[in-house]
């Protein structure tokens, strides 16, 4: 049986983008306590009872009793959504009305909705994807203070903010070609760092939270399937979701310790989703665009098609990776280029590329950057300089299965002292 905490954590973003849609967008604090109602009896309820077979379905029926309720409560102190108004000031029974939103196609309508509707104008990018994280998708604000490289304090305030905004807005967004062309991108920047801190991401508990990967998929799937989103970016955005997600087996060995790329057993790599996620990133090569996620899915797809990690074209990556860098910069991307330079040239020129990374001290709290740094003077034989760095790799570990890793990169360094 699945753990409660992922259900609730994606369950929660699809009853809170239904509730809004019920409610209105500015009752948007009145369909987060409704959510936070309905996980509370799902608690209770299933402490006793133990986690349904089919708890989604559950929470969306409590859900559903909890909006009625609220709209009966509330019919005569709250201005509610334009399409249940007259139901609720008049006489009409309000189940059949709640019940047709509450249906497996509105439901997924919401969701569309709802990414689009906490990208509001008013709101700077990083603001709107913080608010996209946070509504939809159930992160918290460390969470997502980890995503941004930034202080949770920071977020906490920017969330605040966007809520403000977001229920102040007269309705739900209606998805028109202007209005999707100006907040796309927003939304296919919070799904891309959803899908991330599933797959190496900073939870405390874990490294690898599948969970995370696939509601981002599902979410991407949706934009796919939409004619208005349905574009290059976003088939890239999903093909590079495809390519990672299949390497997802392997990411974790037989004995639970987190995998580098180096290390994964290929033949647990899932080629169904390597062959889709190549399918799309054909489709995504059917315009002139091209962005951050045309590349990254290239890359993973370069690495997809290699069987083994020596068959590797470290050149075309290197290539690829100073692309990105023209695209969109970071010291995180500098980073990932700086080790297949390493891989193509050597351990001291990846190095020197390491050295020269422009806002290097912005990785100064990212475990990866220091055992980055241990493996290659490892690779160079300074056994000694190499142990410091996975120690400072292992004194910044998120989660148990880092920690196991880099324990076990300074045990590597031991060995080949012997």
């Amino acid at each position: 049986m699945e753990p409660v905490e992922p259900i609730f954590r994606r369950e929660a973003g699809r009853m809170l983008a239904t509730l809004t849609r019920v409610f209105g967008v500015h009752n948007l604090s009145l369909a987060e306590d409704v959510v936070q109602d309905a996980l509370c009896r799902a608690l209770e309820v299933w402490k006793l009872q133990g986690v349904p077979e089919n708890a989604a379905a559950w929470l969306m029926a409590t859900a559903k009793h909890r909006a009625l309720d609220a709209l009966r409560r509330e019919r005569t102190a709250r201005t509610f959504a334009p399409e249940l108004a007259r139901l609720v000031e008049g006489e009409s029974p309000l189940a059949p009305a709640v019940d047709e939103l509450f249906g497996a196609a509105a439901i997924r309508d919401d969701q569309l909705r709802m990414m689009f509707s906490c990208c509001h104008p008013r709101l700077p990018e990083e603001a709107q994807v913080a608010l996209v994280l946070h509504i939809l998708c159930g992160f918290s604000a460390s969470e997502i203070a980890a995503a941004f490289l930034c202080t949770e304090a920071a977020i906490e305030k920017r969330v605040a903010r966007a809520k403000k905004v977001l229920a102040g807005s007269s309705r739900l967004f209606e998805l028109t070609d202007e209005e999707f062309s100006a907040r796309l991108s927003a939304v296919q920047r919070a799904l891309y760092l959803l899908f991330n801190e599933g797959y190496h991401g900073a939870c405390a508990r874990e490294a690898v939270r599948a969970e995370l990967c696939r509601e981002a998929m599902h979410l991407a799937a949706l934009l796919v399937e939409h004619p208005l989103s349905s574009r290059p970016a976003t088939h890239a955005l999903a093909a590079l979701m495809c390519l990672h997600a299949a390497r997802l087996p392997a990411r974790v060995d037989a004995s639970g310790h987190l995998s580098s790329l180096f290390q994964q057993d290929r033949s647990r790599w899932d080629r169904a989703l390597v062959a889709e996620g190549q399918r799309l990133l054909d489709l995504s090569a059917t315009g002139p665009e091209l962005t951050e996620y045309h590349v990254e899915a290239a890359i993973a797809s370069v690495h997809a098609s290699a069987e083994r990690a020596e068959d590797t074209s470290w050149e075309t990556i290197v290539s690829l990776y100073d692309t990105l860098m023209a695209i969109r910069p970071s010291p995180v991307v500098a980073l990932n280029r700086a080790i297949a330079v390493a891989q193509r040239e050597g351990p001291e020129r990846g190095l020197e590329e390491i050295a020269a990374i422009e806002g290097r001290e912005r990785l100064a709290a990212y475990p990866f950057y220091f055992a980055a740094l241990g493996e290659l003077e490892l690779r160079r034989g300074r056994r000694d300089v190499a142990a410091q760095h996975f120690r400072a790799a292992l004194a910044l570990a998120r989660n148990a299965m880092e920690r196991r890793f880099f324990d076990r990169r300074l045990e590597a360094c031991v060995d080949a002292a012997l």
